[in-house]
């Protein structure tokens, strides 16, 4: 990883975007991709899914219309996409996101390769997410779940629990 990346910097970039997007929602309850849409739902933050796989995904009982992939998204270079995919999906997603002007990427822990968060890092200059550099307080790396509040307060984002 470039000796010079900041996530704490990187997540409030991404926090300063006006819309999310979360590639790999989904509308089961166990898996990361509901969690995390889930998660901006819960906070009032405007969030797409994306899953090229279904028209919609479900939330608290509400369906939400999927986006196939980031070029689809309503603004993406206001956006900052959550990602989590297997790393071979993660490689063509960021491939997509860069070519449609996506602001942010934040990458969760399991979607990437040492290979991919460097890549990001290049084509997101300040503003990809992921890895285990200082400042994410949890123990699988930056996840939006465990440092996505703090990173909003950095961003001056108030928070609406």
């Amino acid at each position: 990883m470039p000796e010079s990346t900041d996530m704490k910097s990187a997540a409030a970039l991404f926090f300063s975007s006006s819309r999310f997007a979360v590639a790999g929602a989904s509308s089961q309850r166990h898996k990361f991709g509901h969690k995390i849409f889930a998660w901006y739902l819960n906070h009032d933050l405007p969030a797409e899914p994306l899953n090229p796989t279904c028209s919609t995904v479900t939330v608290r009982g509400k369906e939400y219309a999927t986006v196939k992939s980031p070029s689809q998204l309503s603004d993406p270079k206001n956006t900052g996409l959550s990602v989590i995919t297997p790393p071979p999906v993660t490689e063509k997603i960021l491939k997509e996101a860069k070519e449609a002007g996506v602001k942010a990427v934040w990458l969760q822990p399991g979607s990437f390769t040492e290979e991919l968060l460097e890549a990001a890092m290049k084509d997101f200059p300040g503003a990809a997410v992921g890895g285990f550099a200082d400042g994410t307080v949890g123990g699988e790396g930056w996840c939006v779940l465990v440092d996505g509040e703090n990173a909003m307060r950095a961003a001056g984002r108030q928070e609406r629990l």
